[in-house]
């Protein structure tokens, strides 16, 4: 069972999205703050009252969050 929930953020066009890699949740904000407690109300309304171990995931869960940046261009 895992333990740990994973999380991607990146950046759209307008907004921050995070697309979690364990769940069918996706959702998104203005901020980094936003889209952070955004994924985290998503996730706990998806996993409401459903038996985690259909999800093969342990009640005392964490959330993984990986930041994806665009790669740096050098200008030489």
């Amino acid at each position: 069972m895992k333990r740990i929930i994973q999380v991607r953020i990146h950046k759209g066009e307008r907004y921050y999205v995070a697309e979690c890699l364990d769940l069918p949740v996706v959702t998104q904000g203005r901020t980094l703050d936003e889209v952070v407690e955004n994924v985290r109300e998503a996730i706990s309304l998806h996993v409401e009252g459903e038996d985690l171990k259909e999800w093969d995931l342990l009640p005392d869960y964490s959330v993984l969050v990986n930041l994806e940046l665009p790669a740096a261009h050098a200008n030489a």
